[in-house]
C-alpha cells in the first residue's frame, strides 16, 4: 500500500506541465525530423525547419514552444490500494498543479482558459480549471498521463454518429481536408471509435497522447484490424497532400492513433482529435517515494538545422504601400520589419463594435496601411520584451475582416493556416494581403519582436492590443491582393503530385 502525499501530487503536475512547456517528446523530434528529412515541398519543408530549429531554441531557453500554453487536459488512474496524505479532493490538487505552473516567474505560461464561456468569458488568470478523468484501477500506484492541449487544433476535433456501415475511412478523408491547416499539422490524430459520444471523444483523446510509433509497425506489419485501419489511414491521409501548416506537401500526419470500445448495435460514433506540431503531454507514475523526476530530452536528439532566406524579399512597414502589396505573390517568403499592431478575438469585438456605433478607435490604435498580427503572446521574463509569440488560427477573425478592411485602412494581416471565403473574398475586394507565420514556432517569431507595448484594451491581457516592432520576421504570402490562396492551390498540387509519384510520373 502506497502513502501519496499532497504536495507530491500539486508538484509533480507543476513540474510536468512545465516540462512539456518547453520540451517536445523525443518520438515527436524524431518523426519531424524524418518527414523534413524526405520532404519535396519548399514551404512545408521550410515550415517544418522553423518547427525544429524553435523546438530546439525552447529546449535550450527553457521557454514555451508555442505562445498558446493550452487547456490543460488529465488522465488519472488511481490505484484501489493507495492511501492518501491529503486535505483536498484529487482536481483540487490537479488544479493547484495547474495554477503553480502557469504563474511560474522563471517560466510564465500563457493564461488561457475564461470562466462563463457562454458570457463574459472573464480569463481565470492561472489557466484552471483542468480537464480531469479519472479512473479507479487495481495497484498501489497513481499514474498520470497529462497534456497542454492548444485551442488551434483542439477546434479542428471532430465526432459523427455514423451508421454501422459506413466506412470509417471514408469519413476520415472528408474531415481531414476540412481541418485546413489551422491545427498547425504535421502531428498526430487520435481517433476514438465506439461506446457512446462522450466515450469516443474521450478516446480520441487519448489516443493523441499515444507514442508515435508508425514506422515500427510498418517495418512489422499489422497483426490486428485496428493496426490495419491505423496503416491504412496513415497512407491515405498523407496522399490528401495538405502537408505542413496545410500548405501542402508529403507529410500531413506523424502517426494515426487508435483506441475503440463497445458499442449500441445500432451505433457507429468515431471522433478525430487531432494533436499538432507543438504537441505536449507526458506521462509520470507516483509510488508514495516523492515528486515525480522527468529527465530533460538530450539536445543531440534535435538535427543541426539552418534556413536561407537569401531570396527572401525585405519589406519595411513603415514604408509598405497598397501599390506595393500588389507586387507580392502566393507563397513568397518576406521578412517583414517595421511597426505593427497585434489583435485577436476580443479585441476584434470591441474594434467593430465601436465602429458600429460611430465611435473612434482608442488613442494609439490607427490601421491606416498598416498590418495587424493575430496573436496572444506569452508575458515576457527576465530581458525578453515580449514571450513567445507564434499566430493565431486567422479564420476566427474572417467575420471581421469586411469591416476591419473597409473602414480602418487595414492593409494586410498576419495570422496562422488558411482564410476561409468571406477573408478571401474581403481580401480580394480590397486589395490587401494576408500572411501566414509557422503555427509551433512562436520563440522563434519572438526572437524578431525588438519591442512591444500595449495601446489599448490593456484588461484583455493576452488578447490586448499591443504595438510590436520587428526586424526580419519570417512570413509567407497565403492570400495576395488578387485573392489567391496557397492553401488552396499547395495542397491541390501535391495531391495531384502524390498520385503522380506513386504512379511513376516524372
Amino acid at each position: 500500500m502506497s502513502l501519496i502525499h499532497q504536495d507530491h501530487l500539486i508538484e509533480s503536475v507543476a513540474d510536468a506541465l512545465q516540462y512539456i512547456s518547453c520540451f517536445h517528446p523525443p518520438d515527436f523530434i524524431q518523426a519531424v525530423t524524418a518527414a523534413y528529412e524526405r520532404e519535396e515541398s519548399p514551404a512545408a519543408k521550410d515550415a517544418m525547419a522553423q518547427v525544429l530549429i524553435n523546438s530546439r531554441m525552447c529546449a535550450e531557453g527553457r521557454r514555451p514552444v508555442c505562445q498558446d500554453t493550452g487547456i490543460v487536459v488529465v488522465f488519472v488512474d488511481v490505484g484501489m490500494d493507495v492511501r492518501w496524505d491529503a486535505t483536498l479532493g484529487l482536481e483540487e490538487m490537479v488544479n493547484e498543479g495547474v495554477r503553480r505552473a502557469y504563474t511560474d516567474p522563471n517560466n510564465t505560461l500563457r493564461a488561457s482558459i475564461v470562466a462563463d464561456p457562454a458570457g463574459t468569458r472573464q480569463n481565470t488568470g492561472d489557466n484552471t480549471p483542468a480537464v480531469v478523468h479519472v479512473r479507479l484501477v487495481p495497484g498501489d500506484r497513481v499514474s498520470v498521463n497529462i497534456s497542454a492541449k492548444g485551442g488551434g487544433s483542439e477546434n479542428k476535433s471532430k465526432f459523427a454518429m455514423l451508421n454501422p456501415s459506413d466506412s470509417i475511412v471514408d469519413w476520415v478523408l472528408k474531415m481531414v481536408p476540412t481541418m485546413g491547416g489551422g491545427w498547425c499539422p504535421p502531428g498526430q490524430l487520435g481517433i476514438g471509435i465506439g461506446g457512446d459520444a462522450e466515450k469516443a471523444m474521450i478516446l480520441a483523446k487519448e489516443a493523441a497522447m499515444a507514442t508515435i510509433d508508425i514506422h515500427e509497425l510498418i517495418a512489422r506489419g499489422p497483426t490486428t484490424p485496428l493496426e490495419e485501419l491505423r496503416l491504412e489511414l496513415y497512407e491515405k491521409v498523407n496522399d490528401l497532400g495538405v502537408g505542413a501548416q496545410g500548405l501542402g506537401g508529403l507529410t500531413t500526419v506523424l502517426d494515426i492513433k487508435i483506441l475503440d470500445f463497445p458499442t449500441h448495435a445500432a451505433s457507429k460514433p468515431v471522433a478525430i482529435v487531432p494533436n499538432c506540431s507543438a504537441t505536449r503531454h507526458v506521462h509520470f507514475t507516483l509510488d508514495g517515494s516523492g515528486p515525480a523526476e522527468l529527465e530533460p530530452p538530450s539536445l543531440d536528439l534535435w538535427p543541426v538545422i539552418t534556413r536561407d532566406d537569401g531570396d527572401a524579399r525585405r519589406v519595411h512597414l513603415d514604408d509598405v504601400t497598397p501599390e506595393g502589396v500588389a507586387t507580392w505573390r502566393p507563397g513568397e517568403t518576406i521578412l517583414l520589419s517595421g511597426k505593427l499592431l497585434t489583435g485577436r478575438d476580443a479585441a476584434h469585438k470591441r474594434i467593430v463594435d465601436l465602429l458600429a456605433r460611430g465611435e473612434p478607435l482608442p488613442d494609439g490604435v490607427d490601421f491606416h496601411n498598416r498590418f495587424i498580427y493575430y496573436v496572444g503572446p506569452v508575458d515576457p521574463v527576465r530581458d525578453e520584451v515580449v514571450g513567445p509569440a507564434g499566430p493565431t488560427t486567422a479564420t476566427r477573425m474572417d467575420k471581421f475582416t469586411e469591416t476591419m478592411l473597409a473602414e480602418t485602412g487595414l492593409l494586410g494581416m498576419i495570422g496562422k493556416a488558411e482564410r476561409g471565403p468571406a477573408g478571401i473574398e474581403a481580401i480580394k475586394r480590397h486589395k490587401a494581403v494576408y500572411l501566414i507565420a509557422v503555427g509551433g514556432a512562436a520563440y522563434l517569431v519572438a526572437k524578431a519582436i525588438k519591442s512591444a507595448r500595449i495601446v489599448a484594451f490593456e484588461e484583455l491581457g493576452m488578447e490586448a492590443i499591443r504595438e510590436f516592432e520587428i526586424e526580419d520576421m519570417p512570413v509567407t504570402v497565403a492570400v495576395d491582393s488578387l485573392g489567391e490562396s496557397v492553401h488552396q492551390t499547395g495542397p491541390a498540387h501535391w495531391k495531384q503530385r502524390i498520385v503522380e509519384m506513386k504512379a511513376g510520373v516524372a
